[in-house]
């Protein structure tokens, strides 16, 4: 939960979720409204396309749902793999391999992007890369700091912030809405660079996850 996170480890969270925003502001603009983070969204506009006989928009929406969870499958098999090779299997703080998972498939999408032929993978691959990067903060394999989907932590907001007016911890509150802001202020900056830049701004989104991979991987060694 983020409430448990560390200053640093709130910061990295702040860093991905801005990230995720930033893909998910200049996808939703290419896309025409679908998205490569927010997966309740697609979910709602694949049942909406469908009842409307959409099935093209409905193909849309899944294939990039399907993606999706196709990064976290491999986000989760590559943290069980780093996990059984330093015989660790529960290993603390913040993830760098699935970092590192999200950023390659990311680069991938990035190069897509530059291919004419390719540019129809550009988006699943994104979806994978968003998938991927959720299994940063996991506990025994489940994910406790979700980090491309904000519904939960404005629940979290509300339900501190309710404690914080009652008696309750003041500032707890805040660290939810940071990351709800991070993701609304990723997405800002997303859109503005796609208008800009068109998919060549997915390298600014590489860049963003760049650095949070090089850091955990020089500051946490043992970190899966």
């Amino acid at each position: 939960m983020a409430g448990n996170l560390s200053l640093r480890q709130g910061l990295l969270a702040a860093v991905l979720t801005i990230t995720a925003g930033f893909v998910d502001g200049l996808a939703f603009i290419h896309l025409g409204g679908y998205f490569v983070s927010f997966m309740s969204g697609n979910s709602t506009r694949a049942g909406s396309e469908l009842a409307t006989g959409d099935l093209l928009g409905w193909a849309k929406a899944i294939g990039l749902v399907f993606f999706f969870v196709v990064g976290v499958v491999l986000s989760s098999l590559a943290l069980r793999v780093r996990a059984l090779q330093s015989r660790r299997t529960r290993p603390s703080g913040p993830r760098s391999t699935a970092v590192w998972v999200a950023l390659i498939l990311l680069l991938f999408a990035a190069v897509f992007a530059s291919v004419p032929a390719l540019l129809i993978a550009v988006p699943p691959a994104i979806a994978a890369s968003m998938g991927a990067v959720n299994g940063t903060f996991t506990r025994g394999g489940e994910v406790t700091v979700g980090l491309t989907y904000m519904t939960g932590t404005l629940v979290k907001t509300g339900q501190h912030l309710a404690h914080a007016l009652t008696g309750g911890n003041r500032t707890l509150w805040l660290r939810y809405l940071t990351l709800w802001c991070a993701i609304a202020v990723g997405a800002i900056a997303g859109a503005a660079a796609y208008q800009a830049w068109g998919l060549g701004s997915l390298w600014m989104a590489v860049i963003l996850l760049l650095v949070p991979a090089v850091v955990l991987s020089l500051r946490r060694p043992r970190a899966a």
